[in-house]
Protein backbone atom coordinates (compact mmCIF):
# COMPACT_ATOMS: atom_id res chain seq x y z
CA UNK A 1 0.00 0.00 0.00
CA UNK A 2 0.97 3.74 -0.75
CA UNK A 3 1.72 6.47 1.67
CA UNK A 4 -1.15 8.80 1.03
CA UNK A 5 0.59 12.33 0.07
CA UNK A 6 -2.17 14.38 1.48
CA UNK A 7 -0.92 13.14 5.20
CA UNK A 8 2.53 14.01 6.69
CA UNK A 9 4.61 11.26 8.69
CA UNK A 10 6.96 10.79 11.61
CA UNK A 11 10.71 9.09 11.18
CA UNK A 12 8.70 6.45 13.96
CA UNK A 13 5.66 5.17 11.09
CA UNK A 14 3.28 7.68 12.46
CA UNK A 15 1.19 9.53 10.45
CA UNK A 16 -0.79 12.84 11.24
CA UNK A 17 -3.46 14.51 9.39
CA UNK A 18 -4.62 17.79 9.52
CA UNK A 19 -8.56 18.41 9.95
CA UNK A 20 -9.85 21.54 8.93
CA UNK A 21 -11.03 22.37 12.91
CA UNK A 22 -7.50 22.35 13.67
CA UNK A 23 -7.50 18.39 15.82
CA UNK A 24 -5.05 15.98 14.29
CA UNK A 25 -5.64 12.64 14.00
CA UNK A 26 -3.01 9.98 14.34
CA UNK A 27 -2.04 6.44 13.09
CA UNK A 28 0.88 3.84 12.19
CA UNK A 29 1.39 3.52 8.34
CA UNK A 30 0.84 0.31 6.66
CA UNK A 31 4.41 -0.43 6.83
CA UNK A 32 4.45 -0.28 10.74
CA UNK A 33 0.96 -2.11 10.67
CA UNK A 34 2.51 -5.20 9.19
CA UNK A 35 5.73 -5.21 10.69
CA UNK A 36 4.35 -5.79 14.17
CA UNK A 37 1.67 -8.33 12.96
CA UNK A 38 -1.39 -9.01 13.83
CA UNK A 39 -2.33 -6.86 16.43
CA UNK A 40 -3.86 -7.89 19.52
CA UNK A 41 -3.86 -5.13 22.41
CA UNK A 42 -4.11 -1.14 22.14
CA UNK A 43 -3.18 0.69 25.28
CA UNK A 44 -4.47 4.21 24.43
CA UNK A 45 -3.70 7.31 25.67
CA UNK A 46 -6.28 9.10 27.89
CA UNK A 47 -8.09 12.17 26.88
CA UNK A 48 -6.49 14.90 28.34
CA UNK A 49 -2.76 13.75 28.51
CA UNK A 50 0.07 16.17 27.25
CA UNK A 51 2.61 14.48 25.75
CA UNK A 52 5.66 16.55 24.24
CA UNK A 53 6.43 15.17 20.49
CA UNK A 54 8.89 12.23 20.03
CA UNK A 55 7.19 11.07 23.67
CA UNK A 56 5.43 7.60 24.42
CA UNK A 57 1.75 7.86 24.41
CA UNK A 58 0.35 4.54 23.76
CA UNK A 59 1.23 1.04 23.26
CA UNK A 60 0.42 -1.73 20.40
CA UNK A 61 0.76 -5.26 20.97
CA UNK A 62 1.18 -7.92 18.26
CA UNK A 63 1.50 -11.75 18.36
CA UNK A 64 5.13 -10.73 17.39
CA UNK A 65 6.11 -8.22 19.65
CA UNK A 66 5.21 -5.13 21.55
CA UNK A 67 5.75 -1.46 20.39
CA UNK A 68 5.85 1.96 21.55
CA UNK A 69 4.01 4.50 19.94
CA UNK A 70 5.17 7.87 19.80
CA UNK A 71 3.93 11.59 20.08
CA UNK A 72 4.36 13.25 16.66
CA UNK A 73 3.81 16.39 17.43
CA UNK A 74 3.16 18.34 21.09
CA UNK A 75 -0.16 18.66 22.27
CA UNK A 76 -3.09 17.11 24.16
CA UNK A 77 -4.97 14.21 23.59
CA UNK A 78 -8.56 15.34 22.45
CA UNK A 79 -9.91 11.60 21.24
CA UNK A 80 -9.08 7.66 21.20
CA UNK A 81 -10.32 5.25 18.78
CA UNK A 82 -12.56 3.18 21.42
CA UNK A 83 -12.99 0.55 18.95
CA UNK A 84 -9.85 -0.28 19.48
CA UNK A 85 -9.63 -1.75 22.89
CA UNK A 86 -11.78 -4.60 21.52
CA UNK A 87 -11.25 -4.57 18.05
CA UNK A 88 -7.25 -3.96 17.70
CA UNK A 89 -6.90 -5.91 14.59
CA UNK A 90 -8.89 -2.80 12.67
CA UNK A 91 -5.23 -0.94 12.14
CA UNK A 92 -4.21 -4.15 10.51
CA UNK A 93 -7.06 -3.75 8.27
CA UNK A 94 -7.18 -0.01 7.43
CA UNK A 95 -4.02 1.40 9.11
CA UNK A 96 -4.88 4.89 7.30
CA UNK A 97 -8.86 5.13 7.73
CA UNK A 98 -10.48 3.19 10.58
CA UNK A 99 -7.76 2.27 12.07
CA UNK A 100 -6.90 5.42 13.42
CA UNK A 101 -5.32 5.84 16.95
CA UNK A 102 -6.31 9.12 18.72
CA UNK A 103 -6.63 12.96 17.88
CA UNK A 104 -4.94 16.14 19.43
CA UNK A 105 -5.07 19.56 19.83
CA UNK A 106 -1.65 20.37 18.84
CA UNK A 107 0.50 23.16 20.92
CA UNK A 108 1.60 24.46 17.64
CA UNK A 109 -0.18 23.17 14.07
CA UNK A 110 2.51 24.50 11.93
CA UNK A 111 4.91 21.78 13.85
CA UNK A 112 3.43 19.30 11.43
CA UNK A 113 5.29 21.14 8.47
CA UNK A 114 8.25 19.73 10.02
CA UNK A 115 7.22 15.98 9.43
CA UNK A 116 8.27 14.21 6.34
CA UNK A 117 6.06 14.18 3.25
CA UNK A 118 5.04 10.77 2.02
CA UNK A 119 8.22 10.90 -0.28
CA UNK A 120 10.49 11.50 2.47
CA UNK A 121 8.85 8.77 4.62
CA UNK A 122 9.21 6.08 1.89
CA UNK A 123 13.10 7.35 1.21
CA UNK A 124 13.99 6.74 5.11
CA UNK A 125 12.50 3.28 4.91
CA UNK A 126 15.53 2.72 2.84
CA UNK A 127 17.93 3.81 4.67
Amino acid sequence: MSNPSSLKYADTHEWVRLEDSGEVIVGITDHAQDLLGDLVFAELPEIGQRFSAKEECMLLESVKAASDIYMPVSGEISAVNTRLEDEPEIINEDSFGEGWLFKIQADNSADIDGLLSAEGYESSLDE
